[in-house]
């Protein structure tokens, strides 16, 4: 059985008969006990604790403490609160509640309970159907192990009927993946910082343990002062332990290459060498569905793993690779915490994280049960673009904040998150983000039926937002040092994350454990080079409006008349691909002037029409003539654009469209319904346009959320037109 996973088998146990436990044996018995059922778990004999894994026990059973454990992953961190779990229920204590971020470490932890002999449940969004029945068990005391999604804790029905009774009948709070609960760490999520309040509600003496693999100093600091229970004297209240992060397996390297398609070929040359099977971590959703189609293309068996990865196809896939079955999950770090195979034999990186701490967790997946895996990063040189627009997605502007509270406070009734999306301009995730924050601090209240704002006063701490921005931009150069750094990665890495203990690992390639060559032939560089430079991405019509544009005062609302939906339309590329997205993000940087379309973009236009118009030609569809966009920040860039496609296919250029008087450049970070209410009258058709009866080229500089696109074909559609087919070079922000 992996060491992280060690759990201990109970004895019967009794239900709960409130928040006090009995005395503690003495502690020569107590650790006498532990180590028992921890050989008896294990079927090892001489199977003992570690110290640091006794003294947390110790201080959780026999003190009723409150502790934090930052140990490496592997290290054994669940053995602790289940061998802690086993010795609270049989001296009469009630549940466990574990707090847990990830579906998949759910899985993982309910399958090694169960095998242990502990009755472990969950509660989370997969199996609502099953609440009452879970709830029912807690009640009649016939459950060892809760585990609780952290969005659980603010639902108001589990917050209002479930938590109160739970925080009273808890025999141990654990907090894993504590370091969430911090917005100093790299995954902040806020709907951790939700368990302040269980931990307020917790009666006297009930023991909390907090655990992460991942958390610097700063972190360690900040998630044990929410722990304590003044929020003052941290190092009385919670016993922080915080080990080496050594990982004796690793071997560390970075291999610089000068393009991406010499990365891709160094991918298809060398995984197959590389030991059992790993992950390919790659920075968007684009590069991996991009990445595992080449190197199935090569007869390597890959598969694409990402946040949009539907539920049912990410468990399968986890239990492909678990059994080998695959050689290579190409994934975001929608693949990361809670997943466990101790023997993972590599781990490599097409492009580089945003902070060393990112990356030693994400490294952290493989080697946990063998005695070498392979660790290798391939950074590019649009790391840091990513990086500048995942940042960009921070805390909102006061503005946004402020207009969201003085909404809530003047409707006098709660509004559902789509209510105020319209009466809001923020894009969804940022407004659920910061309504989960402004819960937490008490300006608003999530009830059923939405939110509702409290009255009460609150700061926009723009000074802590700005240091926690600033804390990733020191990241970001740290992880920029750990690629050109001449000592040891190991070392490096350790001491990015405060490890007192770092030294030398002899192992990195700069140590000489790791011998990385950058050579790969020709022949893959090409054929890599042919599927990047592949130009053309579909554009797909929009079918419906978006709710809530009454509220906008806007007249839409429902499905799109067919007669009024643009057809399918093309994009050169997407910002966020590997080939072509870096030349249209040049083009489109801030600070980048308008002028003519690039040459090299020239030929990859000219490419996707040959490719599109045989499409085109299959479905029996001819274009008649070109109709041009307005631009208010590159009039010159789309002018240019719509002349040469006329020049080069021939077709007429009907007209432009013509922005109406005090026009000017739109938010691009706003939702669908107010982007709509932006360009639904931003720009007029010239009457005379000779539009009637043909299909149209709709031509424009780029998309982002594909409204501009929809209402100007709407216009076209409604003027005459028989059909209207958008073309852009760029997809994406």
């Amino acid at each position: 059985m992996p060491e992280d996973l060690t759990t201990t088998p109970p004895s019967t146990p009794a239900p709960s008969s409130g928040s006090t436990t009995p005395p503690a044996p003495d502690r020569g018995a107590l650790r006498a006990e532990a180590e028992e059922i921890l050989r008896r778990l294990v079927g090892r004999p001489d199977a003992a604790l570690r110290e640091d894994q006794w003294t947390a026990i110790e201080a959780l059973v026999a003190d009723s403490r409150r502790a934090l454990v930052v140990q490496r992953t592997g290290w054994g961190k669940s053995a602790v609160y289940f061998v802690a779990t086993a010795l609270l229920r049989a001296r009469g204590a009630g549940p466990t509640v574990i707090v847990s971020p990830l579906l998949a470490l759910m899985r993982n932890q309910v399958a090694a309970a169960e095998r242990a002999g502990v009755h472990a449940v969950t509660v989370n969004s997969t199996n609502a159907e099953q609440w009452g029945e879970v709830y029912e068990q807690v009640r009649a005391g016939a459950v060892d192990v809760l585990l609780v999604s952290p969005e659980r804790l603010n639902n108001p029905g589990f917050r209002e009927e479930v938590l109160p009774r739970l925080a009273a009948t808890t025999g141990l709070l654990v907090v894993d993946e504590a370091h969430c609960v911090s917005d100093w760490g790299h995954d902040f999520r806020p709907d951790y910082r939700r368990i302040r309040t269980l931990l307020a509600e917790l009666p006297a003496g009930i023991p909390v343990l907090a655990t992460t693999a991942t958390a610097n100093a700063r972190v360690t600091a900040d998630v044990a002062e929410q722990l304590s229970v003044s929020g003052t004297r941290t190092l009385e209240d919670v016993l922080v332990l915080r080990g080496s992060l050594d990982r004796d397996s690793l071997r560390l390297g970075v291999l610089r290459l000068p393009d991406q398609a010499h990365r891709l070929a160094w991918l298809v040359e060398n995984l197959p060498t590389l030991p059992g099977s790993g992950i390919v971590y790659v920075l968007t959703v684009a590069a991996a569905g991009d990445v595992a189609a080449h190197l199935r293309a090569h007869g390597i068996e890959a598969v694409a793993y990402t946040g949009q990865t539907e539920a049912d196809d990410r468990l399968q896939i986890e239990a492909d690779l678990l059994a080998d079955r695959v050689k290579v999950v190409v994934a975001t770090s929608a693949l990361g915490m809670g997943f466990d195979k101790p023997d993972l034999g590599f781990v490599v990186h097409l492009g580089a994280p945003s902070s060393p701490i990112a990356y030693y967790q994400q490294v952290g997946r493989a080697g946990r049960g063998i005695a070498e895996a392979v660790v290798v990063l391939l950074p590019g040189a649009e790391d840091r673009d990513i990086w500048a627009h995942f940042a960009a997605m921070g805390f909102p502007d006061e503005d946004d904040v402020r207009l969201a509270l003085s909404v809530l406070g003047d409707v006098g009734e709660p509004l559902s998150t789509p209510a105020l999306e319209a009466r809001v301009a923020l894009r969804r995730n940022r407004l659920e983000m910061m309504l989960k924050v402004l819960d937490v601090d008490g300006a608003v209240r999530r009830v059923r039926g939405g939110w509702t704002a409290t009255g009460q006063p609150w700061r926009y701490d723009a000074e802590r937002y700005a240091r926690v921005a600033e804390t990733r931009a020191h990241e970001q150069q740290a992880m920029l040092d750990y690629q050109a750094t001449p000592g040891c990665r190991l070392e490096f890495l350790r001491r990015a994350l405060d490890d007192e203990q770092a030294e030398p690992c002899g192992r990195c390639d700069n140590c000489g454990g790791l011998d990385l060559s950058g050579e790969v032939s020709r022949e893959h560089v090409d054929r890599a080079d042919a599927d990047l430079s592949r130009p053309g991405v579909p554009l797909v019509p929009k079918k419906q409006w978006p709710s809530g544009l009454a509220a906008l005062d806007v007249p839409l609302s429902g499905r799109i008349a067919p007669a009024e939906q643009p057809g399918e339309g093309r994009a050169v590329a997407r910002t966020t691909d590997l080939g072509w997205g870096g030349a249209v993000r040049e083009l489109f940087a801030p600070g980048t002037p308008d002028g003519e379309t690039p040459v090299p973009l020239r030929h990859a236009v000219v490419r996707v029409l040959e490719d599109w118009g045989q499409d085109l030609q299959r479905a029996e569809l001819t274009l008649d003539g070109i109709v041009a966009l307005c631009s208010a920040s590159r009039p010159q860039l789309v002018a240019h654009l719509a002349d040469g496609l006329a020049r080069y296919t021939g077709l007429p250029l009907l007209a432009t469209f013509v922005l109406r008087p005090g026009a000017g450049p739109t938010r691009s970070d706003v939702n669908s319904a107010h982007r709509v209410a932006q360009v639904v009258d931003r720009f007029r058709l010239p009457e005379d346009a000779p539009v009637a009866g043909r299909r149209v080229l709709l031509v424009d500089d780029r998309t982002r959320s594909g409204w501009t696109l929809t209402v100007a074909a709407r216009m076209l559609r409604r003027a005459g037109a028989s059909g209207v087919h958008p073309f852009v070079l760029a997809e994406g922000e």
